[in-house]
């Protein structure tokens, strides 16, 4: 190989790590760029969302004064006073009048005696095993304490997983 080839193919390796340099600082720079577009579209989305929520609080104080503007002109109302409030069930039935002719039957309760007690419900039975539940295993409170399958079958159970092991554990 030529001193001038050598020359040319050293230029072309220098030419492409220049290229390739200058790639990644455009990429870079474009990275940057990118991020702070992205930044700013977010800033953009909060103001935008603090501006909606300031013409709402603007709307309802506007609306606001507007009804009391309307109340006192129209209207008159005024917030309730201590001494409009009544304390007992004797103060309320001190406004009440004799009952008019056509008005209805007032609202009667009704309440039962009960003479003679009655069953109590019948236990819950296992639908498995046949035997009556325990009445901690019903209860919401206790059940948390104790989990239902050690409440039916405390001891140990097998069960055979395939044919295969069934047959070697009833011949044993």
């Amino acid at each position: 190989m030529t001193p001038q080839a050598r020359f040319r193919r050293i230029g072309w390796f220098a030419a492409l790590a220049i290229c390739t340099a200058l790639y990644l600082v455009l990429q870079f720079k474009v990275s940057t760029v990118s991020s702070d577009v992205i930044k700013a579209e977010r800033l953009i989305v909060t103001l935008e969302e603090k501006n909606m929520m300031l013409e709402t609080e603007f709307m309802t104080r506007s609306s606001q004064i507007q009804l009391a503007a309307w109340n006192r002109v129209d209207f008159g109302y005024a917030a309730p006073r201590a001494e409009q409030f009544i304390d007992s069930e004797r103060q309320l039935a001190r406004f009440s009048g004799p009952r008019a002719d056509n008005a209805p039957d007032p609202i009667r309760l009704a309440n039962a005696v009960v003479e003679h007690e009655t069953e109590p419900f019948p236990q819950l039975v296992s639908p498995l095993t046949g035997r009556p539940l325990d009445a901690a295993l019903v209860e919401p409170e206790q059940a948390s304490e104790r989990h239902l399958a050690l409440g039916i079958a405390p001891q140990t159970v097998r069960v055979a997983l395939s044919a295969g092991h069934a047959s070697k554990a009833g011949g044993q």
